[in-house]
């Protein structure tokens, strides 16, 4: 599907305090870049934004980035972040960035990162374009290199075919370990505990489909 481009969204996204600009200059010094020195987790595809918000509203002892690609739909996740803030919540723990998730190693050191979330990542369905979606091995290498050795990714999705593949890719993937899944995440209890939903899972878990999802740890 193609995006709409809200005209003025690259204009409001430069000027605005909850977006990290030029985040290169943070790699190595992501602890400065927060009011408080924290474990840090990152979404990468967090449109937009309602799960990290919550996230970050729920466990102010943790520093979150939320990494979108697309102006338009980053902007959405600005503004309800602004009406949040008005309403008196404050998130000083949360950070925006609008960059293509490839380089997230040119963003973060080896070590920075202590936990990744891929929630209801696009499908990028022909097999041509396999390289190209967040679970695939080309995408897991990005990941060893900014994660915490001993830490995690999780994933969700209501796409059967795209779990099945992000499987196999950790399974098959050198050095990562397939931790826990299940395809049936809201009918599974122990995978169910501290679990925040995104607008996606609440919305296909409410018309019957199934929510899929797996932690994968980075060994490394």
């Amino acid at each position: 599907m193609r995006l709409r481009n809200i005209p003025g969204a690259k204009a409001a996204i430069t000027g605005s305090s909850y977006v990290v600009q030029n985040p290169e200059e943070w790699k190595g010094k992501w602890k400065q870049c927060f009011t408080k020195e924290q474990p840090l987790h990152i979404e990468v595809g967090m449109g937009k934004g309602r799960f990290l918000m919550d996230m970050a509203s729920l466990h102010p002892e943790i520093n979150y980035v939320g990494v979108e690609m697309y102006d338009s739909v980053l902007l959405r996740a600005l503004q309800k972040r602004e009406r949040m803030e008005a309403d008196g919540e404050k998130l000083d723990n949360l950070k925006f960035m609008c960059i293509d998730a490839r380089i997230l190693p040119d963003i973060f050191e080896k070590g920075e990162v202590q936990r990744i979330y891929l929630n209801f990542s696009d499908p990028w369905p022909k097999a041509r374009h396999a390289k190209r979606r967040l679970t695939s091995r080309e995408f897991l290498a990005r990941y060893s290199q900014i994660l915490t050795t001993g830490e995690t990714v999780e994933f969700k999705t209501d796409n059967k075919d795209l779990f099945e593949f992000s499987l196999e890719e950790v399974t098959e993937a050198e050095g990562w370990t397939l931790l826990a899944h299940t395809f049936d995440l809201h009918h599974q209890e122990d995978m169910m505990v501290g679990n925040v939903m995104t607008e996606y899972e609440e919305k296909f878990s409410s018309m019957g489909n199934p929510i899929c999802k797996l932690i994968a740890r980075c060994e490394e």
